[in-house]
This record gives structure tokens, sequence and C-alpha cells, in this order.
């Protein structure tokens, strides 16, 4: 399995067919060629229970991830410069989060070593330059099989057929297309090009005069880009330096008659070097990302420049007036800056929370930890009534806690899940749809969550362990919603589980696995009761990961004794040296120290390096006994495929059955898959951050809110609802993160303003909306990728994701109106997270938190019974209109009553909506009435029997 990002969006790019237009044909091909679909909603094959229904192989689940995202497959050198690449980006990131941007280290019998310290705008650079990098490795310029590519490839059979062959003319156009060919074009999606290699140095460049020329980056601040020296003066420096160490002088005179023929080479050089920056960033967003987010941040670019043109005076559009800027200025605010543009927020976010949770989520995942929570949810309910399809639920939640990404929890755990729920009887689209819906709740499912989720703890300045909390009832909701959807779609349909021989036994899986669930949690214990940082949280949670699969490793029943017994000894050697001379152990031995710490504060200081010593001590029973067997040790397919190619490259086979060679590749390969994952996030923050950038510089902020205001006309329903639609058509194949950074930059001040929504109410209710266009058609990614396993027709499988998720779509609208279902009170700016106060105060507990909860699972109910057409029986079309009025009343009351008497003032019948708790629970009582009554008149129908299942029938969601 391979970890993804923690919100992948996919875009169409209509200059390269694997960028969309391929896709489609392949779904329309999929359309028209597929077996009838019959009366019951499922296919011939799955009656006949063909090879449909086998799993896909770990090597056909990675084609499919790497055609949805159009990576390249390297081989050879330039595989291993990538992985070198990955693994420094990683430790790069991994010293940040240990030790700041202090690049410098005590080391034992050497002393202090010091590489100096950087600034954070130069931090960011290199880490955007990494990305940059790395993306333009993963993702070629082109496959030349796009529409734009097809129409240039008829240019010479054109010439050809008019000139004729042997003309100059087709000659020279021939030339011209292998040279283009060669220089830019990767159609099996496997050589990297050199333009590839031209961008990567330029993305070096930029980061290289971020670090070693900070003194005229700060003088630039002040004086502006065209301050700085010329491409010129600064490319012809290092062949003055040469001229100087030769003695001559001609080197440096004739470099700069070379380079003063460049037509750019008179410009300020940091000037020219923002330019390309930012044009490599929205490259990079092209290729990773697509064609039409590129086209949106071009959009808010060339508007900052030119927007001064749109008159004052103008109807409607004329708020979105600004001042007139210049480029030098437009250039500096967006890749100078780090309160905006291209090194703002987002990637600042990025940098210190976002990438090191990444690479947390690909330590756990190389670990072995995703094949056996899937065996785990497998094991607790795959025998029940619709089993694997519970399991399914189970287990991608599970995943959302590693990865967070739809595609790639789909793609991973639907290439195991889909096949056993088709053969226990689901039909295709459903088993897709419960897999695509299930595996688009890892964004919103603490503690993890995803990139938006962090980005969170910047734009309202919050706690990540607030987020968690405010998380958790709405997540919990939504997978209890697709549950009951699941379990009622298995009554009906008289679907079984599987056999108990089918599924591992639960107490001696837990046995052998129990150590995966401890860094989960740790992770909730550092953010939750400790409330350590985010960064200082995930990294002490990865240094335990790899502490506890060193002990694994080097685990038997003949090493027990001498690994506990030796990581005991070194601890409290640990701490009589802290008590003793107030320093390590190694420190001492090289001859520091000075006056010992108190018990105490030994004990608390040798804990912090329990984790090294863990490490080291099984490293060294791991060299010891090379042929060790550990018998808990389970690493991921991809680790010990990677273990048998390097040994069989250095010609030691054997190495790869040796424990300690197998941990360090480990270590090496969640370093290269953390990194990979991260490169398309960090493109995505780069490339968004531009937007709120362009807002913040050119004044268009408060202009936008008042003209989004005057369009809602003062109603927060509508305004929601705007915000809704627009996160849902953002989002369709774009990243969540960055539809969230849009949608916050846009509409954020907005909501704030007019009305008391939370922020943090606000902010969730942005993120579960974007989340939800990954199974919206007609672009719903994650369904579309469930349904290449599950052999379905697309369109059908995203359409019913999307119904199985609906609660996903009434649940924001819930706590965006009674904030005590995020556990807030309060309202506006004024609401924090609740306090044990809170939850004894019962007479505003209950009320307002209690009975609102309540009624949101009994709403999902109601919700399931209308979606399936299903409770203890058939539900005819008029029960299931009162099943869904009965789930609002008991979700989202006052979304009903605002949006009435918004509508009844538009009219001019009737003036605002009457509001208190006493309305709210009457309303609620009612919707619990109504469910009520036609639940009971469901159940009387059954024990009639005038109501018999329709297990023939055409499934209801149809």
């Amino acid at each position: 399995m391979t970890n993804r990002i923690h919100d992948e969006g996919r875009g169409n790019d209509p200059s390269d067919e694997n960028c969309g237009g391929r896709e489609s044909d392949e779904w329309t091909e999929s359309d028209t060629t597929s077996p009838a679909v019959l009366p019951d909603g499922g296919t011939p094959s799955d009656e006949a229970g063909e090879s449909t229904d086998e799993e896909l192989s770990e090597e056909e689940a990675q084609e499919m991830l790497e055609g949805i995202e159009r990576k390249r497959t390297l081989t050879g050198w330039a595989a291993i410069v990538t992985s070198i690449i990955a693994i420094s980006f990683s430790l790069f990131q991994s010293w940040l989060a240990a030790r700041g941007f202090d690049f410098s280290a005590t080391l034992p019998l050497v002393g202090e070593v010091s590489l100096g310290a950087l600034q954070l705008l130069q931090v960011n650079a290199v880490h955007v330059a990494f990305a940059l990098v790395l993306a333009f490795i993963l993702f070629p310029p082109t496959t030349g099989h796009g529409a734009f590519a097809r129409r240039l490839g008829r240019v010479v059979p054109t010439l050809a057929s008019r000139f004729g062959e042997d003309s100059p003319i087709t000659r020279a156009a021939d030339g011209l297309r292998r040279g283009v060919r060669w220089l830019a074009v990767d159609p099996e999606r496997e050589r990297v090009t050199p333009l590839d290699v031209v961008f990567m140095i330029l993305a070096a460049a930029t980061a290289l005069y971020m670090v070693m020329e900070w003194g005229e980056i700060q003088r630039l601040r002040v004086f502006g880009l065209s301050a700085g020296r010329s491409v010129a003066e600064y490319l012809s420096m290092p062949f003055a330096a040469l001229g100087d160490v030769l003695g001559v002088d001609f080197i440096a005179n004739a470099a700069m008659g070379l380079i003063g023929l460049l037509p750019f080479s008179d410009i300020s050089y940091p000037f020219f070097l923002g330019i390309v920056g930012v044009f490599l960033v929205l490259e990079a967003t092209r290729r990773s990302l697509g064609f039409y987010l590129t086209i949106i941040v071009a959009s808010f670019i060339v508007y900052a420049r030119w927007g001064y043109l749109i008159s004052p005076s103008m109807p409607i559009v004329g708020v979105l007036s600004i001042p007139q800027g210049s480029w030098t200025n437009i250039i500096q605010n967006l890749w100078y800056n780090t309160e905006n543009g291209v090194f703002g927020i987002p990637v600042t976010v990025s940098v210190q929370f976002i990438y090191i949770f990444i690479l947390f989520g690909a330590f756990l995942e190389m670990s072995g930890a995703g094949q056996w929570f899937i065996d785990l949810a497998y094991a607790a309910t795959g025998t029940r009534k619709g089993g694997p399809a519970k399991a399914s639920i189970l287990a991608s939640g599970f995943m959302g806690t590693i990865s967070g990404s739809s595609i790639a929890n789909t793609v991973t755990t639907g290439a195991f899940t889909i096949p056993l729920m088709k053969k226990s009887g689901y039909r295709s689209e459903f088993a897709g749809a419960v897999e695509a819906s299930a595996s688009s709740g890892g964004q919103i499912l603490p503690p993890v969550m995803g990139a938006a989720a962090f980005l969170m703890i910047e734009f309202i300045g919050v706690p990540f362990a607030d987020i968690i909390i405010a998380a958790t009832i709405p997540a919990i909701v939504f997978f209890f919603g697709v549950w009951v959807m699941v379990h009622l779609e298995a009554t009906r349909a008289n679907i079984g589980g599987l056999d108990r021989s089918e599924v591992v036994n639960i107490r001696q899986h837990l046995s052998r696995g129990w150590f995966y669930l401890l860094p989960l949690g740790l992770l909730m214990f550092y953010l939750i009761v400790e409330r350590l940082t985010v960064a200082r949280s995930a990294w002490f949670t990865l240094i335990a990961i790899m502490a506890l699969l060193a002990a694994v490793a080097a685990y038997n029943e003949r090493t027990k004794i001498p690994l506990l017994g030796t990581i005991g000894a070194v601890y409290l050697a640990q701490v009589v040296s802290f008590l003793t001379t107030g320093v390590g152990l190694p420190d001492a031995i090289a001859g520091a120290g000075g006056e010992g710490l108190s018990l105490g504060g030994a004990l608390f200081a040798a804990a912090g390096n329990l984790g090294y010593i863990v490490i080291f001590v099984s490293l060294a029973i791991m060299l010891a006994r090379p042929n060790l067997d550990a018998p808990l040790l389970r690493f991921d397919d991809a680790v010990d495929e990677t273990a048998d190619k390097l040994s069989t490259k250095l010609s030691r086979p054997s190495l790869s059955d040796i424990n300690a060679f197998r941990y360090v590749t480990f270590i090496g390969k969640s370093m290269d898959s953390g990194a990979r994952t991260s490169t398309e996030v960090v493109i995505a923050v780069a490339a968004a951050g531009i937007i709120p950038g362009v807002v913040s510089a050119t004044g268009l902020g408060p202009n936008l809110t008042a003209l989004i205001k005057a369009v809602a006309g003062g109603s927060i329903v509508l305004l929601l609802l705007f915000t809704a639609i627009a996160s849902i058509i953002l989002g369709m194949g774009m990243p969540t993160t960055v539809t969230y950074i849009i949608l916050v930059s846009l509409l954020g001040p907005a909501i704030a303003q007019s009305s008391d929504i939370p922020l943090l109410a606000a902010h969730l209710f942005i993120l579960y909306f974007g989340v939800i266009a990954d199974i919206t058609p007609p672009v719903a990614v994650a369904a579309y990728a469930a349904s290449g396993i599950a052999r379905s027709n697309p369109f059908r499988t995203g359409t019913k994701a999307f119904s199985l998720s609906l609660n996903k779509a009434v649940v924001p609208f819930a706590f965006a109106l009674t904030p005590g279902i995020l556990l807030l009170r309060g309202r506006g700016e004024a609401a924090k997270v609740i306090t044990f106060a809170d939850v004894i105060d019962l007479g505003w507990f209950v009320p307002q938190v209690v009975i609102p909860v309540a009624g949101v699972f009994i709403g999902v109910i109601a919700l399931g019974a209308t979606v399936i057409g299903y409770l203890y029986t058939r539900v005819s079309r008029s029960e299931r209109a009162l099943f869904a009025l009965s789930a609002f009343f008991l979700m989202a009351p006052s979304l009903l009553l605002n949006a009435i008497f918004d509508l009844g003032g538009a009219l001019g019948l009737v003036g605002a909506a009457p509001g208190g708790v006493i309305v709210d629970l009457g309303m609620r009582a009612v919707g619990g009435v109504i469910f009520g009554a036609l639940a009971l008149k469901n159940k009387r129908e059954t024990r009639d029997g005038s109501q018999p299942a329709p297990e023939a029938m055409a499934e209801p969601t149809d």
C-alpha cells in the first residue's frame, strides 16, 4: 500500500489526455460496452460470480493509483536520484520538527557544530523548492496524447501531403517535432525530460538565492525589487571569482559579455527569480493538480495587475475595482513575503504541521499498520449481516487516520474490500459507493484529518486539540450514517456476512499487533492531555513509531530478556548521568556537565531520550543476531519489495532476510513515501496561497465581503447555501485544501461578519463541503476510482456515493446553526470548546448538546430510510418524503425555520424567524414524533406481513 496526500484532487488538463480527456474516454467507453444493468441494479457478471470479484493485487492497485495521479514510473538512476531527494526532504523537515530553524548540534567527542540559522522565508523557500523539484521529476510535462498535442501532431502530415515528404519545409517541421518530443514529451511516463532538468535547476536556484542572499532580500523589503543587482551582475559573480583565483580578468569580462546578450540581463535578479518562481509553481500545479486550478490561480495574478481597469461605477462588479499595481510590487508580495503569496500562511502551516503529519502517516502505513487495521475491521464486523461493507467503513476510518486522502484511501482499502462486498451480494455500484463514501471521511476524521484542518490553526488561531474535539461528533455521525445505510441495504437484500473461517481471530490479531494502536494513543495524549504543539506531538509520535518497530524487529522469546534488560540499564545510566552531571550519558563521557538535576528532573530528562535508547539497543541486538526471527514483525509489502530490490542490486540477496537491513529500509521507504505524498500538498498550498495574497495585497477583501453580504440579503441560510455550492463546484477535481483556502479567503469574512456562527464552525462547514466534492458527480474522483475496482458504471457509483454521504451535507448546516453539536459554547468569536463546568451545567448542556446530538444520530437513521427505501420493511415514496422531513426536523430545525422565514420575508409576508431553545426543542420533538410514528408503522407492517422485503425488486436508490 502507498500512502498518498491528505487531500488529493484531480483537474483536467486539456493539453494532456492523461489529465482528464483520456479518463473520460475510458469511462464513456465503459458505459457503452459494459454489461447491461439488471433490474436489481446488478450486472450479469455479478450474478455469475466471474473474476471481477477477485481482489486487486498490490501492483494493480498501485498502477491504478499512479494512473489517477498521472505520476511517472521511474527506474534506474532516475529512481535512485528521486529517492535521495525525497529522503533529503524528509530529513530536512524532521530536523525542523525536532530542532527548529537552528541548524546546530553538539556531537560527542566533537563539540558544537553549527551550519547557521534560517529565517521563516528561507525555510519556506527551501520547503517549496524541494516540492518543485520532486514535482518536475514525478509528473511529466505532457504525454503527447492530449487534444492540443494531437492537433500539433497533424501539422507534419499536413505539410507532407501538401509539399511532399522531401520538402525542406516538411523536413524542418519534422525535425522541430522530434526536438520538442525529446525536450518535453514523455508518452510512457517513464523518463525525465531535459525540460524537467532545466526547471529543477531553476527551482533550486530560487531557494539558493533565498538562503545565500538574505542581506540583500532584507534591503529589497525597504527599497523594492528594482534595487537588486541585475541578472548580468549576479550571474557573472562566479566567473569573476574564478578570474580572481586564476589571476585572469578576461574570464569575467567574457562571461559578462555573453550574459549581456540575454534579453533579461538588465532586469533585477530578485525580480527575475520571483517571476521564475511563480511560473514554476503554476507549472507544477498544472502537472500535478490540473489545468483548471492553474487557470484560477493565474487569473488572480492577472487581476492583481489589471483589476484597476474595472470602473468603480460599474453595477455589481464595480466593487471589484482595485488600485493600479506594478509587476515589481506584485512579485514582491507573491514571492518575498511570509504573510501573503506563495510563502504565506498555507506554506508556513505545511512546514510546521502538515508535512510532519504526512510523514507520521507514511511511517505508520509502512510499518504494516494499514493491513493490520483492515484485518481488524473484518475481524470485528466481517461475520455480521452485511459484514464486508461494515468492515469497509471501519477499515476506511482506520486508514483515514493514516492517509486522509479520499483517492488513496479508496484505492488501497477498496482493492481488498470492494471484491468482498460484491462476493457477499452487494451490487457493483453500491460496493464502490460504500468504499468511496467511507474513504472520503478520512479528511474529517480525527486525530489526523486532512491538511485543511492544520490550516485552521493559523487562520482562526485555535489549538489543534480544540479542532479535534469539535470535529469528533460530526465525524462519528457521518460514519454512523453510512453504517446505517449499509445495514439497511443488507437487511433489504438479505445479505449476510463472511464465514468465520474467512476472518482472523480478533484476540490473536490484537495480541500480534496491539502496538500499532500505541502511536495513535500517544498522539491523542500529546495533543489533548499534554497540549503540546502539533509539530512536537507529531515528532514525538514519529520517534515512538520508530522505537516500537525497532523493538518489535529485535524481539522474540530468546531476546526479550536481554532486549528489555539492556534498555532498562541504559535508561538507568542516563538517569544517573542527569542526576550527577545535569547532561546525558554521551555528553558526560565527553567531559561536559555541571550541576546535577533533581530525581524527578533526571527521570523526566532521561524519558525524553527513551525512544532513541530503544532504537539504539534494538539495532545493536539486530546486528548481533543477523538471522534473528521476529514473529511480530510485519512490514508493509512495499518495504519488503524495496529490501529485496536493494539486496539484489548490492549482489547480497541474503540482506533482505536480516532484520537490521529491513528496519533501515523501512525508515528510508517511509521517508521516501512521505516526501512523495507531500509533494502535491505543498504545491497545492503554494499555489492556493497566491489567492489570499492577491486578495490582501489589492484590498479586495472588504469590497468582496460587502458584495457577498449584499447578494445574500442578510440571510444566513442563503449565505451558507452559497458557500456549500461554491465548495462543491470548486472541489470537483480540485484538492480539498485548495478549495478551503480559496473559500476561506473569499467567503470566510462574509460569514463571520453576517452571523454569529463560531469561526471554527464556519471553517469546518467549508471543509465538509469541500470533501463532499470528491464523491459528487460529474467529477467524483474518489467514486470513479472505486468504480474502476468494482468494474461498475462510474456515474451511477458517484450518485450512490453521494446519496450514502447525504448526512455529510446536512450535518454541516446542523452544527453551523447549533454549535453545541461541535461541543462549542458561545457564539461568534466568543465560542469556546466546552469544559467540565459546562457539562455539569445541565440547564445548558442538555438542551444545547445532548438533545441536538441525539437528534442528529436519530436523523441519520431517518435519512437512511429515505435513501435506501427500507427500515424494517419497504418504505413507500410518501413515507420516504416524511422520513426526510423528520430528518431535517431532528438534525437542523433552524435550517428549515430560517429558510421559511427568509423566503416569507423576501415576499413581505413574515418578519424575522423566531429563535430560542424552546422553538428548537419543539421542532426536534415534532421530528421525533414523525420518525417514531413512521418507524412504528413500518415495524407493524413487517409483523403483519403486509410489506414483505422486496429482495427481487429494483434497488430503491436506483
